[in-house]
């Protein structure tokens, strides 16, 4: 879709997210810093976005599922990938075939994939996930001593690291952190000589204790904060512009859109922009977020439809919102972490909701 013909332009600027991985490393080394690029690169596309992070070193990504990884190999024939959501019966010669790496997250995952290697005379790699709190995937923690008692059920496997994953580390006075902290290296010490992984963007920034031989920043990478409360370290990634489609005058007394959630107590003027729910500019953010045009600053007015947003630009200096031109939705003023506050979700989902009606254009080196 070229610019042009789109209503509206989502920019991702590859430079930004390639610097944000770079002092994700620095804070992390000597540890390796690895990127997660699960769910298209958070939305932001991984076709685009890893090759830009390997151009700049890192070279293990993580995704979520097996076609991701599947999609993501073939873009970057000579990267490691891991597989998170581990080894589903049937799946391992895909694996196999693919250089994909397994995160297994149960012990009939681990015997699957020892029995399958050893059948196709491979030692094969992959990453031991162990439960230490979060209670959704990993080897539970019986299951963890039965591997400490018996280390051959890891025979002819090539465990590249053991893995856990935080629950609170977005919240670091939480005393979880400190039990899940416990629970790993107790598990580590029942795993000797093996390399370890605990922390994912936030934990990053709790300390080198935290960050062992390998760290999996996500969210980090692509400008959410991942440190909440405090002045965002990352820079931000990407700017959403609206095309303005018509600009009317409202009467007093008069309401806008579904509804008529909101009225006008005084005459106003409202920008019709055409963005909306369909685009993954979320519903919740009706009434309640802002957009900004030439360093003005406008907030919505009334609710978002499927195609449509509404804004007050009625204290905005005459001509300066016209039809055919853009006001931005999201970017460095108003961040998707803004708008996530605004809509009661967290960043994450503002950038994986992003739609594909938007035309995207990718700005930096490996644009």
């Amino acid at each position: 879709m070229t610019t042009d013909a789109a209503c509206s332009l989502l920019t991702i600027d590859l430079d930004a997210i390639a610097d944000n991985w770079r002092r994700l490393r620095d804070i992390a080394s000597p540890a390796t810093c690895a990127a997660v690029v699960k769910a298209d690169a958070y939305g932001l596309g991984i076709a685009q976005v890893a090759p830009a992070l390997a151009d700049v070193g890192c070279s293990l990504f993580f995704v979520a599922t097996l076609d991701e990884g599947l999609r993501l190999r073939a873009v970057l024939p000579q990267v490691d990938i891991a597989v998170l959501s581990g080894l589903l019966p049937g799946t391992a010669g895909i694996f196999l075939r693919d250089r994909l790496i397994p995160v297994l997250n149960d012990l009939g995952q681990v015997a699957r994939w020892r029995a399958e290697t050893t059948k196709a005379g491979q030692n094969a790699p992959a990453i031991l996930h162990i439960d230490t709190g979060m209670n959704r995937l990993g080897l539970d923690p019986q299951e963890a001593s039965r591997l400490a008692l018996d280390a051959t059920l890891l025979d002819g496997i090539d465990i590249r690291y053991v893995m856990t994953h935080m629950a609170c580390a977005d919240m670091p006075s939480d005393p979880l952190n400190a039990e899940q902290l416990e629970r790993f290296k107790a598990a580590m010490a029942g795993l000797p000589g093996l390399k370890a992984s605990l922390a994912a963007s936030s934990a990053i920034f709790l300390g080198r204790d935290h960050h062992f031989d390998l760290v999996r920043p996500g969210a980090a990478l692509y400008g959410i904060n991942p440190t909440p409360g405090k002045p965002n370290p990352m820079r931000q990634c990407v700017r959403l512009e609206g095309r303005v489609l018509q600009v009317r005058y409202v009467d007093s007394g008069e309401g806008v859109g579904y509804g008529a959630s909101r009225r006008f107590s005084r005459p106003g003027k409202i920008a019709t922009i055409a963005t909306g729910y369909a685009d993954g500019y979320l519903r919740a953010l009706s009434n309640g977020s802002l957009a900004h045009v030439a360093g003005h600053r406008i907030p919505m007015m009334g609710r978002v439809s499927m195609d449509l947003l509404t804004f007050d630009v009625t204290d905005l200096p005459e001509g300066l919102v016209l039809p055919g031109g853009l006001v931005e939705l999201l970017g460095d003023t108003y961040t998707p972490d803004d708008a996530a506050h605004d809509a009661g979700t967290i960043g994450y989902e503002i950038l994986t909701s992003l739609g594909s009606r938007y035309a995207r254009r990718y700005i930096g080196a490996g644009a």
